[in-house]
């Protein structure tokens, strides 16, 4: 029994760990973003402009604690960049 409690336990912390692991990737996101478009990456006007309101959505949904959306829309800025 003591060893069930402990197990349990245990995958809670790991799970807990994870979840504030990723929260906590949206900012090394969104510098990985910043850095590719301080090098102009040759992008339509309209891809540029789509890019940087994911990247604003994103820093949004980050602030806002909504970390899966963040992480979606900083990972569609960076498909859209090529990285």
């Amino acid at each position: 029994m003591r060893s069930l409690i402990r197990t349990t336990a245990l995958a809670a912390l790991l799970a807990t760990a994870a979840g504030m692991a990723l929260a906590h990737n949206c900012p090394n996101e969104m510098k990985a973003i910043d850095a590719k478009l301080a090098t102009n990456p040759s992008l339509s006007a309209d891809n540029a402009a789509k890019v940087k309101q994911l990247r604003a959505d994103g820093e949004t949904h980050h602030k806002a604690g909504k970390h899966d959306d963040s992480m979606k829309a900083l990972a569609e800025a960076k498909k859209i960049l090529g990285i």
